[in-house]
């Protein structure tokens, strides 16, 4: 299909894959706001539609797939698919979004006479490189080597931008972009923390401790659940309410996890489209992660919900959350643990009142309208 551009700039956004994920949300999200009088904006996936594919597709967006398969290389068949489609949409932009897409991106660049401006968007932070894998490791480095050619590198954390500087990232073309939430769709909501609560048969005054993510190393569901145990020693009343992509009873290694702790108050929903009503019915909302966040979009989602947080110290959960919640060290259950007791024991009152804060601290420093009017500003 051919895009008539009229006066538009056309925009093509490449991208690993519409799987639901935080990049992935967060291009959707831009999506949606995308001023299409100014810019017509046109997705290419290397892999396929996902989850998010026919979202995108009812925003008018025309979506392309070229089937690459999930953790492989592109072939010579997907890179010469990925040529003719470029080539196809006469871009005045490319956007790529992760290391994948954002050498796709580049790559696509040089079948243009002339050249199209590429911009590179990087959602991942990096603590230590030896601790991801080695494909991701190689993809890192030649990255580094040719950071010069995008016009812009965005990062969506200063975490993640002193990081990749300090690999060999090109400093001079960087800028710091950060997530956007919708603070209508993620909002307050008395009648979500009933509905939640009936649906799973618990109590009115029941507390709900909450993570959401899928299930990745990375996210240390280990160290979420062993802080889980010691709570319920002193806390009868506490549930944990978990949803994401294979957080079903079926995930063997987390099912065994729970039950060598001895959890009986959890509750594994597996992946959810409805989060922001499930987030709003929480009483504290926890990001547990070990490593390789930059800018998640959970904290700010349940900031949003004016739902206070606990959150290790990884990314910038730490400037998202600022003094509206608590951090800790990563991979400490037992500090994790006294956090939330520290909110559980300040009563309802005083968690409302710092969910409140939570909430108009995400409105004025993270309003989706606020982030996108960034990327058009950079667009134009």
């Amino acid at each position: 299909m051919l895009i008539d551009t009229n006066d538009q700039k056309v925009i093509v956004h490449i991208i690993t894959g519409l799987s639901t994920g935080g990049a992935e949300t967060v291009l959707y999200n831009l999506l949606s706001r995308t001023d299409q009088v100014k810019f017509k904006p046109v997705v290419v996936s290397l892999m396929d539609r996902g989850t998010l594919g026919d979202r995108i597709s009812v925003l008018d967006i025309p979506v392309y797939t070229l089937g690459m398969q999930p953790g492989m290389l592109p072939t010579p068949d997907i890179l010469w698919k990925l040529i003719r489609t470029v080539r196809r949409l006469q871009p005045s932009l490319i956007q790529g979004w992760m290391y994948h897409g954002n050498l796709a991106a580049q790559f696509a660049s040089r079948f243009f006479l002339p050249k199209v401006p590429v911009i590179w968007g990087i959602h991942h932070s990096i603590a230590q490189l030896d601790a991801e894998k080695q494909m991701t490791q190689a993809i890192v480095k030649l990255s580094a080597k040719i950071s010069h050619l995008p016009k812009k590198v965005v990062f969506v954390s200063q975490t993640s931008k002193a990081q990749h500087a300090a690999l060999g990232y090109c400093p001079y073309n960087s800028c710091v972009i950060p997530n956007g939430f919708d603070t209508i769709q993620f909002q307050p909501s008395c009648e979500a923390r009933s509905e939640v609560r009936t649906s799973l048969g618990l109590a009115a005054d029941t507390l709900l401790i909450g993570l959401f993510c899928r299930y990745h190393p990375m996210k240390d569901h280990a160290n979420f659940f062993h802080a889980a145990a010691l709570l319920t020693k002193k806390y009868a009343n506490v549930h944990f309410l978990l949803a994401g992509t294979d957080i079903t009873p079926k995930n063997q290694n987390l099912q065994q996890l729970i039950d060598n702790l001895g959890l009986s108050q959890v509750h594994l929903l597996g992946e959810r489209s409805d989060i922001p009503q499930l987030m709003a019915a929480l009483d504290i909302a926890t990001l547990a992660s070990a490593y390789g966040e930059a800018f998640p979009l959970v904290i700010g989602e349940a900031m949003a919900c004016g739902i206070p947080c606990v959150v290790t110290d990884v990314g910038d959960s730490k400037w998202i959350v600022g003094d509206t919640g608590i951090v800790v060290p990563p991979k400490n259950p037992q500090a994790l643990a006294d956090a939330w007791q520290e909110l559980i024991v300040l009563g309802t009152t005083a968690r409302t009142a710092l969910g409140k804060a939570a909430r108009t601290r995400v409105q004025e420093n993270f309003a989706l309208d606020m982030v996108v009017a960034q990327y058009q500003a950079l667009y134009a």
